[in-house]
């Protein structure tokens, strides 16, 4: 034991690297993944590691390597709940490749984005992953100007980015095709926040599908819900006041889902007796409604994984060309649209697979 009054000396790497009897430099690959090493050589290093209680100086590699092995999220987290399932993924596939993360939520606010974003790469974060707001260029702008590696998450910004997104136009047009196949020719929709590119994809799906079925475009038909509750509350109640109102809605994701609900029950209408009812975006409380809620599923996690993967590689390959990816959703069928129930209960999968902006 060491004497009273004098402090116990730290753990080096160089005491990890005899206990492990490998070289310091062996250790330090293993730490910082800068070279592959052999499995038994890494469970070594990994048992002196646990056996010593040595903690890796982080801040004094950054100062070495100008890597902080950090990621900037911004993404509006607690304003939409869709948000904390992706957040998941990327939290996952962060850990996984030995990268912290440092959240911020930019609610949804184009000035307010601006600011966290500045503040997050001030944190000198090694790349960022934005879920963009309606009105992104300053933001996008500033980070293009200080060349700040950035994945854009769930909304599109424009080619020349890396983004990661799940497909939109196919699985609404899917969902009015549905409903004007159980005979429904007045089909409405609530649709989300003018300029975000969810919002112009679902849009189209919609005008897609009434295409598809020889169902004209009613302007009296489409409404917005502004991507929330409230605003879909209000549209829901705008698109049933109308002189031949729909007798179908889609609800272009899950708060506005909440809203039309709310509406609906105000006006004493029975889903889907009364109105038949389709949504985009699953959450897990979906399948327990009265009627079952017939929904599209976004792969939530996956696509926070996705984005992780993206940015890695956009470290590794600075000069390489951006990419799109989108990822498939999946229809869920349950009894909301008026159809006899497909299934007593909804898939695993289909219950881990949540909401969108």
């Amino acid at each position: 034991m060491p004497r009273a009054g004098r402090k116990s000396r730290m753990t080096t790497m160089a005491d990890v690297a005899r206990r492990a009897g490998v070289s310091v430099a062996t250790v330090s690959h293993v730490l910082n993944g800068t070279r592959p090493v052999r499995p038994d050589t890494r469970t070594a290093v990994l048992g002196a590691i646990d056996a010593l209680g040595y903690t890796h100086n982080t801040l004094a590699r950054s100062l070495v390597t100008s890597r902080t092995r950090s990621i900037g999220l911004a993404v509006s987290a607690i304003s939409n709940p869709y948000f904390t399932d992706i957040l998941q993924g990327v939290e996952a596939g962060a850990l996984e490749a030995g990268y912290s993360l440092l959240l911020a939520d930019p609610h949804d606010d184009p000035r307010h984005e601006r600011t966290v974003v500045q503040l997050l790469h001030e944190r000198r974060v090694d790349g960022m992953i934005v879920a963009p707001s309606a009105e992104p260029a300053e933001m996008v702008e500033y980070l293009a100007r200080r060349q700040v590696p950035t994945v854009f998450l769930d909304r599109l910004v424009g080619d020349g980015h890396d983004q990661v997104c799940a497909e939109s136009t196919g699985p609404v047009r899917q969902l009015v095709e549905h409903l004007a196949d159980l005979g429904h020719a007045r089909i409405g929709l609530v649709a989300g926040l003018p300029g975000l590119s969810t919002t112009t994809e679902r849009v189209q799906g919609y005008h897609e599908g009434l295409r598809a079925r020889g169902l004209p475009f009613a302007p009296e038909l489409l409404a917005g819900g502004n991507s929330e509750a409230a605003g879909a509350h209000d549209a829901t109640r705008q698109l049933l006041a109308a002189a031949d109102p729909p007798t179908a809605l889609v609800t272009a994701n899950n708060a506005m889902t909440i809203g039309a609900l709310r509406a609906l029950r105000e006006l004493g209408l029975e889903v889907p007796r009364d109105v038949a009812l389709a949504c985009f975006d699953d959450f897990s409380w979906a399948d327990l409604f009265t009627p079952r809620l017939t929904v599209i599923a976004q792969p939530s996690k996956e696509i926070g994984a996705a984005a992780v993967r993206l940015l890695l590689e956009r470290l590794e390959q600075p000069d390489r060309p951006p990419r799109t990816v989108r990822l498939p959703c999946a229809f869920v069928h349950r009894t909301s649209c008026g159809c006899a129930d497909p299934a007593p209960a909804a898939p695993p999968a289909a219950q881990e697979r949540n909401r969108t902006p």
